[in-house]
């Protein structure tokens, strides 16, 4: 179990994907106890066991749906009445997936970064903060946060982004906005969001396409960045930007919550009626 649980840390270090399956509950005869662990790396391949033969395909099957889907599995399985096995005892196993931290990329160490990092880390996310400015970019604005001082499109191109990234722009300048939205546009990451009036976001977007023959994913391109909430200070800007990508981090939409008590509270009216 050891080496699983190295294997697993060392996934979560390298921010790679898997899937772990755990057995939670075993009765009757069975080829495992409570506390056998599988780990699938992204891969396929694995190590632990679950059990061997008939079990063990069949939770390698449900690590890989887990692995595509993201969502966890409670499996349970008669051993012989449902995969004919000589054992005939039943097993519960939890699979479940191992996903890298969300981590937000802010490309800028200004006024708004500030909040907006503190707000990000309470939410969940690793914070990666860019900008060349030694003065701005430091651990006391920026605390448990990785700091990186360089040129944020330069930076950006060099780092490898994957689906668990997400990128906000946000520097003092408009030419490196363009240019850190265009180092964006290469990159894999779930998220691009550009801070800006919607003229000055229009206008960097329309460049880096023309620049890019085309080739620009709109689809993850948020600009103007944030829920309109009405914000105006830095603070309530950050939470603008978080709120949204707290939204987009579990798929919901992000409709007024006032708007959802009212439709209850109609419905709880209509059943009183009727």
């Amino acid at each position: 179990m050891r080496d699983v649980v190295q294997a697993l840390l060392e996934l979560l270090t390298s921010r790679q994907r898997g899937a772990l399956a755990t057995v939670v509950r075993a009765s009757g005869s069975t080829p495992q106890r409570p506390g056998a662990r599988l780990l699938l790396r992204e891969d396929g391949s694995t190590l632990g066991t679950v059990g061997g033969g008939a079990i063990e395909l069949a939770v390698l099957e449900g690590l890989q749906r887990t692995l595509a889907s993201r969502q966890p599995e409670l499996m349970i399985r008669d051993l012989a009445h449902d995969l004919g096995m000589c054992c005939g005892g039943r097993m519960e196993i939890f699979v479940e997936p191992i996903l890298p931290s969300p981590r937000l990329w802010l490309l800028g160490a200004g006024h708004v970064a500030r909040p907006t990092a503190a707000l990000a880390r309470s939410v969940g996310f690793e914070v990666v903060v860019i900008d060349e400015r030694e003065e701005l970019n430091t651990p006391e604005r920026f605390p448990d946060c990785q700091l990186v001082h360089g040129d944020p499109s330069a930076e950006l191109r060099k780092a490898t982004l994957g689906d668990s990234d997400w990128v906000l722009i946000m520097t003092h300048d408009h030419q490196l906005d363009e240019a850190a939205l265009a180092a964006a546009a290469g990159k894999s990451a779930q998220y691009v969001g550009l801070v800006g009036s919607k003229r000055k976001v229009f206008r960097l977007v329309e460049r880096v396409r023309a620049k890019r023959d085309g080739d620009f994913p709109l689809e993850r391109v948020y600009a103007p960045v944030g829920l309109d909430i009405g914000a105006v200070s830095p603070e309530e800007i950050a939470v603008s930007i978080v709120a949204e990508l707290v939204a987009l981090r579990h798929a919901r939409p992000a409709p007024h919550l006032r708007a959802l008590s009212d439709l209850r509270l109609e419905r709880a009216l209509q059943r009183q009626v009727t």
